[in-house]
């Protein structure tokens, strides 16, 4: 029997792999909206964050969103996601 491979991901705030399922995807969608992707299904360009305010705030401290996305970040799209971060922590 083969071991199922765990997909990984990078934290864009931390930089540590983890577990895929254990994170929140920050979805950039065809339209350019950035928003927050609970289920993980949505199509778009995914980027990946622990879900705790710190890796958040060096996320956006080191403008991990903007280079995972390549493109500039309003500040309200940030304050949005952190508000929805709140949920999860």
């Amino acid at each position: 029997m083969s071991t199922k491979k765990i997909p990984l991901r990078q934290c864009i705030g931390c930089g540590e792999m983890k577990n895929k399922k254990e994170m929140i995807r920050v979805l950039k969608t065809s339209e350019d909206e950035i928003i927050l992707d609970a289920t993980g299904r949505k199509n778009g360009r995914g980027a990946y964050l622990c879900p705790s305010m710190d890796c958040f705030k060096k996320a956006v401290k080191s403008k991990g969103l903007e280079r995972s996305f390549k493109m500039a970040i309003p500040k309200e799209v940030y304050e949005t996601l952190e508000k929805e971060m709140e949920q999860f922590g």
